[in-house]
């Protein structure tokens, strides 16, 4: 099986900041900087969308089981003056890709190319961040191993990240504010973030002050219903997500089928039009599988249940939005984390926009930054519940 894992593994980048883990990376604590920033300005300004500097750096981190590995992000800083600490929105997008070079730092330094994706720049988030003065921290919050859809992981690079940051430059950061946000994939890596805050970095707890996440697939057992089925447009980025998670939980590999292990080496470099376009091949999820029906089986139950940190209290206030009229992501996962977290007493809202995924995207952001806003100016969350 190991040599099945390997094989599914993305394929380097050509870029060593990226590829390399480096060495004597066991030894280094979490969110410690790795070899010197670079300034990434000329290649990312014009996707920023205001005067900005952009430096990437990377920095040591854990994977889902606590072994070491490395995160790079990239972090925009306005020209705008700012007078105190300048505060931090930590925006985590939806890379929902499987290829090294789908991530938005692998763009941010290398320019556009058939990999990037739209979702990275629309709904423009960085750019109204950077365009108020506030710097935009962006994590390749899937790691080198490109694990879509693994929670822990990317709730790890994130809080790592942030981390990073403060270390790079203390008197500029070390006593910022920082609020996360995510949509659609991106709210699987703020979920995680938020939600291993206390136990993974409580040193963080006074320094982030919300998490605003929306379009939320967070419980894998809802979407297992929901995005699945022969002619279900959404399966091909529900196998995308299983192919994802596999690279951080091999043993979901012991449980495919002879063909699914000779084709699911070719789709390890896959970007999000990619993956999503898998959903048009006519045959259900169950061909790939040993298993008589898998994503009803108790093994995938129990994958369901470790990827949903379930009963995990938010380090940080909550505002959570989903598309009302959601079909492939439906709005109960919203409503269910909102009544979790109000139960844990977490100060949240919840908002069911108009729309499906796009629209709602579009229809919820505004509410959605304005949120994030009044955290970041240092007024209390509102609470809901």
């Amino acid at each position: 099986m190991s040599e099945l894992s390997a094989a599914m593994m993305p394929s380097p980048t050509g870029d060593r900041f990226f590829d390399e883990m480096p060495p004597g990376i066991a030894g280094l604590r979490n969110g410690e900087l790795i070899g010197a920033p670079r300034d990434i300005t000329a290649t990312s300004a014009a996707l920023v969308g205001a005067p900005s500097r952009v430096f990437q750096f990377k920095f040591r981190s854990e994977d889902s089981s606590g072994a070491p590995t490395f995160g790079t992000a990239s972090l925009v800083v306005p020209t705008r003056r700012w007078v105190g600490p300048r505060p931090v929105v930590v925006n985590n997008l939806p890379i929902d890709s499987l290829g090294t070079k789908c991530t938005p730092g692998y763009t941010m330094s290398h320019g556009v190319g058939l990999e990037t994706g739209v979702t990275d720049y629309i709904p423009p988030m960085t750019a109204l961040a950077a365009a108020r003065g506030y710097a935009v921290l962006i994590p390749d919050h899937e790691g080198p191993r490109m694990a879509y859809a693994e929670p822990t992981l990317a709730g790890h690079i994130v809080l790592d990240a942030i981390r990073a940051v403060r270390a790079l430059y203390p008197a500029d950061f070390g006593r910022s504010r920082y609020a996360m946000t995510g949509y659609s994939g991106g709210a699987i890596a703020t979920n995680g973030a938020a939600k291993l805050l206390d136990s993974y970095a409580p040193e963080l707890k006074l320094s982030v002050v919300g998490a605003a996440i929306g379009g939320t697939p967070i419980d894998q057992r809802v979407l297992s219903g929901s995005m699945t089925g022969p002619l279900n447009w959404a399966k091909g980025v529900f196998i995308g997500a299983g192919y994802g998670i596999a690279r951080e939980q091999p043993e979901i590999l012991t449980k495919l089928n002879n063909v699914s292990r000779q084709v699911a080496p070719q789709l390890r470099d896959l970007c999000i039009i990619p993956v999503a376009l898998l959903g048009q091949l006519p045959f259900p999820i169950d061909v790939l599988s040993t298993m008589r029906d898998p994503l009803n089986s108790s093994f995938a139950r129990a994958v369901y249940e470790r990827n949903s940190l379930k009963d995990r209290r938010y380090g940080t206030p909550l505002y959570v939005y989903n598309g009302a009229q959601e079909f492939w992501i439906p709005s109960q996962m919203a409503t269910a984390l909102f009544r979790e977290q109000c139960r844990l007493g977490v100060p949240s809202v919840l908002r069911l926009v108009p729309g499906e995924h796009v629209i709602a995207a579009l229809v919820g952001l505004p509410d959605a930054f304005t949120w994030l806003d009044q955290r970041l100016r240092g007024r209390s969350a509102p609470d809901d519940c």
